[in-house]
């Protein structure tokens, strides 16, 4: 039922998001460059070569579970054990 006054709907004026710009992490001269990035099917994107990280990472970083081995040190080095 219209009994003759106006109505007026009031709408809030859109707010434009601008993108936001994450800095990029500091990272090692070695591996200046790389964007890691997980796509939408949970696989792994990187700019860089996985096998480049992977030496990386060997060369770098101490397993945490091989630290446990009496032959670790040698493993470290590049070098097997012969049995």
């Amino acid at each position: 039922m219209h009994n003759g006054k106006r109505c007026v709907t009031l709408t809030m004026a859109k707010k434009t998001r601008k993108p936001t710009t994450k800095p990029k992490p500091r990272v090692h001269k070695d591996l200046q460059g790389l964007d890691i990035t997980i796509d939408q099917f949970g696989e792994i994107k990187a700019n860089m070569n996985i096998e480049k990280l992977n030496e990386f990472l060997d060369k770098n970083v101490d397993d945490k579970k091989l630290a446990e081995r009496d032959d670790y040190e040698e493993l470290k080095k590049g070098e097997t054990k012969k049995k």
